[in-house]
């Protein structure tokens, strides 16, 4: 069985295989567009040939760095083993992208051993942070886990009303800073209500701000100080949620956070309004930090795991049949 077949047969059995390829119509689209006078043309992997996918990959937001690695692999693939037809250039092109992604293994997601999990949600305004805790908490109460919010974004207009509103929908605690007050506060509020309470899942929403990275370094710091004095081992977990529809301005702004926190993974939000999808692997490269959750639609189900095969037959499915 050849690797894109593989692919094939594992998404086959996905459950949530419509979401994936709907979530990732359009970056499947610019492939498959991108793509298809290449393959009406195919010779070989040539120059040419190395150029135009360079310029998909871009277009894709997969970054210049990592796009010329890719396709001197593909070039050097090429060389040693003759790619005869246009699906074993696609084949292989993707079986780099894979080799590429699983270079730095992804670390698993912490859970506490005991007591509460803390999770802080880091990331601008914009990028769907409170949305995301929602889907988060909905998700790890389906699992069976019981989940409160702490609402330390403190400094947007309307953010603690709005995670408190999520959180009575949910009907789950919403522990409030006060607006305008220290964020710290309300994730030393978190803590304790957290132990106190039995709770496992802790999801913090944090400042929004991209303020001078001195600032936001202090402020993301105080926070994580505050949050081990609490709870041995907090926060369990750092995350970005960057909105994909920005692209390589979201890599820039995962850069600053990941420079001012530890952050331990991303959520990419938004990825069903958008054809950057390759964005994925300029954060691993880049970043070295795996992609947790993808949200690839509206509905709360369409938060997903992370699949890496699902992304990768996602892809190869636009530059075969696109």
């Amino acid at each position: 069985m050849s690797f894109l077949d593989t692919l094939r047969d594992k998404f086959s059995r996905k459950d949530d295989q419509a979401v994936y390829l709907s979530g990732f119509s359009r970056t499947r689209h610019l492939f498959g567009s991108q793509m298809a006078d290449l393959r009406d043309r195919y010779a070989r992997v040539d120059d040419e040939f190395l150029e135009y996918v360079t310029i998909v990959l871009l277009q894709s937001d997969v970054g210049i760095e990592t796009a010329d690695i890719i396709c001197e692999r593909l070039e050097k693939s090429a060389r040693e083993r003759w790619c005869l037809s246009y699906r074993d250039a696609v084949e292989r092109l993707v079986q780099i992208m894979k080799e590429f992604y699983e270079e730095i293994p992804d670390k698993p997601i912490n859970f506490a051993e005991n007591g509460p999990t803390v999770i802080l949600l880091e990331g601008v305004n914009g990028s769907g942070k409170t949305t995301t805790a929602a889907k988060l908490a909905r998700m790890y109460l389906n699992e069976g886990r019981s989940v409160a919010f702490t609402a330390a974004d403190t400094f947007r207009a309307g953010a603690i009303d709005q995670l408190a509103e999520w959180g009575s929908r949910l009907n789950i605690p919403c522990v409030k800073g006060r607006e305008n007050g220290d964020p710290s506060a309300a994730i030393v509020d978190g803590c304790r209500y957290a132990k106190e309470n039995g709770i496992d899942i802790l999801l913090c929403d944090t400042a929004g701000r991209l303020q001078n990275k001195q600032g936001l370094m202090a402020e993301l710091s105080k926070m994580n100080r505050v949050a081990s004095r609490e709870i041995e081992g907090a926060p369990h977990n750092t995350w970005l949620i960057l909105d994909a529809t920005t692209g390589q301005n979201g890599l820039a702004q995962a850069e600053i956070f990941n420079e001012a926190s530890r952050l331990d993974g991303i959520i990419l939000t938004k990825m069903d309004g958008t054809a950057k999808g390759g964005i994925v692997l300029a954060i691993k490269h880049q970043l070295e930090l795996p992609v947790f959750y993808l949200g690839l639609g509206e509905q709360p189900e369409d938060l997903r795991p992370f699949d890496l095969d699902a992304y990768l037959y996602s892809l190869a499915e636009g530059m075969l049949n696109g």
